[in-house]
């Protein structure tokens, strides 16, 4: 969409609501050629040409939603911001859910493509598996904005909004040290390796943990499951009876590793840490079955991200930096109870 387009013809027509933007920006229609007519004039031919061909692009006023699972709290909250902030601003909506299969996601690329939708929020099925579909999108005149998870390059997607887990993940690290106390013996439930998130949050821990001495007894990958938690929880506790605390990726991981422990009569005493600061690990924290959990700021990412490309595509202003990154909060006993939805009051 060519924001200078869009930018003259806001001059010379009155249209002020979302809906009425919403629609122009992916419209490229030729009732908007005749009243740009004017200004078209103060162009060169090379830049209408180019403008043209960027507006013919976008046939709908869709915007594709490409998640992962909203059977997760947190991706469901993702996509229900997502889709609640672009059709306030006028835009009708698709969701679909890769599962973090990358072929899934190049099949709902290719169904956006063939659309004409306006943009994507994305996000995206891997860090390197991504690169070619967001690649193949932006080939096809169709902007990204990314939110959660990042890719492994840049320069491609518009928009790369991320929370802050390095430092997130330090926040938890150190709440959970304090619970260990004197215990030194733990197991580490890890995210899904394609996931830039997963690598930097397990660093990010060990970071703190490792030079205190702590002995991590075993890690297993559960792929950000809450059942597979469980089910990998239940095989380290008879594997590792004496362990004495839990790192976990995200609260899905640690909610299963509750179960598993409670149901072996292993809860009490076990210091666990989630991340994510979903409303199940906030009750967790509350009832003192889990040390804390991270909030990563989800809800104002994708708000983020719908309006960044909102701007965009009225405007053709892209962000001033791809790599966005919000900071989380560290959700303990003392402020759980403000905690609902993702958002801390």
């Amino acid at each position: 969409m060519s924001g200078n387009r869009f930018g003259r013809m806001l001059a010379v027509t009155a249209a002020g609501t979302a809906l009425a933007l919403g629609l122009a920006a992916c419209g490229g229609g030729s009732d908007d050629s005749a009243s740009d007519s004017g200004a078209a004039d103060e162009t060169t031919a090379e830049e209408t040409v180019a403008e043209e061909a960027s507006a013919s692009e976008c046939e709908s006023n869709t915007i594709a939603v490409i998640t992962v699972d909203p059977a997760n709290p947190y991706w469901k909250a993702e996509v229900d911001t997502a889709v609640a902030e672009a059709e306030a601003l006028g835009y009708q909506t698709t969701v679909n859910a890769h599962g973090n299969d990358p072929d899934q996601q190049n099949q709902f690329i290719d169904a956006a493509i063939s659309s004409g939708a306006c943009a994507i929020i994305l996000d995206p099925a891997g860090a390197d598996e991504s690169v070619g579909a967001v690649q193949k999108a932006t080939d096809a005149g169709i902007p990204v904005f990314q939110v959660n998870a990042e890719i492994a390059e840049q320069g491609i997607a518009k928009a790369q909004i991320v929370s802050n887990n390095a430092q997130g993940a330090a926040l938890g690290a150190e709440a959970w040290v304090e619970c260990m106390g004197d215990n030194r013996d733990y197991v580490e439930l890890f995210g899904n390796p394609t996931d830039n998130n997963a690598g930097i949050r397990s660093t990010s821990y060990h970071e703190v943990i490792d030079p205190l001495g702590f002995n991590m007894l075993q890690q297993e990958v559960a792929n950000w499951d809450r059942q597979e938690g469980k089910q990998k929880m239940e095989l380290m506790i008879q594997s590792q009876p004496d362990l004495q605390g839990v790192i976990a990726g995200n609260d899905e991981m640690a909610l299963g590793a509750i179960e598993a422990l409670r149901d072996a009569g292993k809860l009490e005493g076990t210091c666990v840490l989630g991340f994510d600061g979903n409303d199940d690990a906030r009750d967790a924290v509350l009832a003192g079955e889990m040390v804390a959990t991270v909030l990563q700021p989800i809800v104002n990412g994708t708000k983020l991200a719908v309006e960044q490309m909102h701007t965009y595509l009225t405007t053709g202003e892209a962000p001033a930096e791809e790599k966005q990154s919000i900071d989380c909060i560290l959700i303990t006993p003392e402020n759980a109870g403000n905690l609902e939805g993702f958002t801390l009051s």
